[in-house]
């Protein structure tokens, strides 16, 4: 497995590019505005075909491009159901841009996977952050994709609309039974491992909350 990643758009966003070496296929996860010159001049510089774009959640700053990106490639936009209406009704809140509609064509739906090549990246449906958030665990290559659910030191928002707090906690609990070892490449800022977030994951499991 191949993977790229650039940070796009006003509120510095990590798109994602992987991709299978031998089938050249690839998926896109996270495509904020502007990203779609980045992601076709790397697709055809290398050859790869995109197949799929996954969405991790359902804020503007994650799926500005959805609709450039699906009609430059043909490729189909995933995401989990819950969050799957704003995809064609976006909210653009505090937006600097008009965010186009997308249409979803794909379901991520818990214990999931999407395959491309030899790659496979389980599904995990982590709320918390928006109600239908989810993490992508590449379990072979040790690294978790987690959106907006995990950070470096840090967890996503839940005072927007469709955050819980009490979602989050149990979601970040979950994360925490995961390997010290994974790589951790969240949707906004640098990458971490679950080791390095262990002190805030057990306390926030312990305590039943988010710190404040």
């Amino acid at each position: 497995m191949e993977a790229l990643s650039r940070v796009i758009g006003p509120v510095a966003t990590n798109v994602h590019l992987i991709a299978d070496e031998r089938s050249r296929e690839a998926i896109a996860i996270d495509t904020a505005i502007p990203c779609l010159d980045w992601l076709a001049g790397e697709l055809a510089t290398r050859d790869w075909t995109l197949k799929l774009i996954v969405s991790t959640h359902e804020h503007w700053d994650h799926i500005g491009d959805n609709a450039r990106v699906a009609e430059h490639t043909g490729a189909q936009i995933a995401v989990h159901p819950l969050d799957a209406p704003r995809l064609s009704h976006p909210r653009p809140l505090w937006a600097p841009f008009e965010i186009p509609p997308s249409v979803p064509a794909v379901e991520l739906a818990e214990g999931g996977e999407i395959r491309f090549g030899s790659v496979r990246l389980e599904v995990l449906h982590t709320p918390g952050h928006t109600e239908g958030s989810v993490c992508l665990l590449d379990g072979d290559g040790g690294r978790l994709y987690s959106g907006d659910t995990l950070f470096a030191g840090s967890f996503g928002r839940v005072d927007l609309a469709g955050g819980s707090e009490e979602a989050m906690v149990a979601s970040l609990d979950r994360l925490r039974r995961l390997d010290d070892g994974l790589i951790v490449l969240p949707g906004h800022g640098s990458s971490t491992t679950i080791g390095r977030e262990r002190a805030l994951l057990e306390w926030i499991s312990r305590e039943g909350r988010l710190p404040t």
